[in-house]
């Protein structure tokens, strides 16, 4: 469905992304792990074309299709309008707009008007507490409450691939689950395919069928969620387990990220 192929991206003078190249099956959730400042947010923003100005273009080198198309040239309205939705860090809902209207807006590129309505059903199926508040301003829902609006709002476009970043940032732990099991349900019920930048690792791994670990904008590892949570580095610096040999282990690992 997905495919970037060794794609660079700079933020003025300095290189964020390092030649990062991987593929997403159709149906697939895949989770994009890593520190602050790895590079997850910066993949996500330049797949959907959003670090760019008239005079620069990003990315810098490599290409990005979707769906056997490429994408990498193309204005955001246009990837939008391809079938892939994406859900920032922060939520980013509009706060004076009601809840009914800021899902609406998900629907801007659409023209079937006579499935929208249906669609907003929909919404609200996975999304309970927002048709109890439909008529309320977006900018008085709590954090959880936004952060399920941001998405019920991507889903409104319709989406082949949903990506988000950072969707249990600020949550509760209950509530936390309550988002993923949503997630969850998008995925098999829906069979929308998933990308997702998540700092909660335990969380991203347990819902994941692959992942990749970033740091310093390159892929480190890529493998599936049984093995990485064998894995000593990343039970030591990730999951927050000791092991043995953690100072040791720690070396290792800062000296093979270093050289990679």
């Amino acid at each position: 469905m997905l495919k970037i192929n060794n794609i660079e991206t700079w933020y003025d003078l300095i290189r964020a992304l390092h030649g990062i190249s991987f593929s997403i099956k159709e149906g697939d959730v895949v989770a994009l792990l890593g520190s602050n400042g790895a590079g997850k947010t910066t993949i996500l923003k330049t797949i959907m074309r959003l670090l760019y100005d008239l005079k620069e273009e990003q990315p810098e080198k490599g290409t990005i299709e979707f769906m056997g198309q490429r994408i990498d040239r193309k204005d955001t309205d246009q990837i939008v309008r391809m079938g892939i939705s994406y859900v920032p860090e922060g939520r980013e809902v509009f706060p004076e707009m009601t809840v009914l209207e800021n899902i609406l807006m998900g629907a801007y590129t659409r023209k079937d008007r006579k499935e929208i309505g249906a669609d907003i059903e929909k919404v609200f199926d996975f999304f309970p507490v927002l048709k109890d508040r439909k008529k309320q301003q977006a900018g008085h829902l709590s954090g959880g409450e936004q952060q399920m609006l941001a998405i019920g709002r991507a889903l409104m476009s319709r989406p082949k691939l949903l990506m988000l970043d950072e969707p249990s940032l600020g949550l509760s732990p209950l509530l936390t689950q309550e988002i993923f099991n949503i997630i969850h349900d998008i995925n098999q019920k829906d069979g929308v395919t998933i990308l997702l930048v998540e700092q909660n690792v335990n969380m991203a791994l347990k819902y994941s069928n692959f992942a990749f670990l970033l740091e310093n904008g390159r892929i480190v590892r890529a493998d599936t969620p049984e093995v990485l949570r064998e894995d000593d580095d990343v039970k030591e610096f990730y999951l927050g387990i000791s092991t043995e040999e953690s100072v040791k282990g720690y070396k290792r690992y800062r000296r093979k990220v270093r050289f990679r």
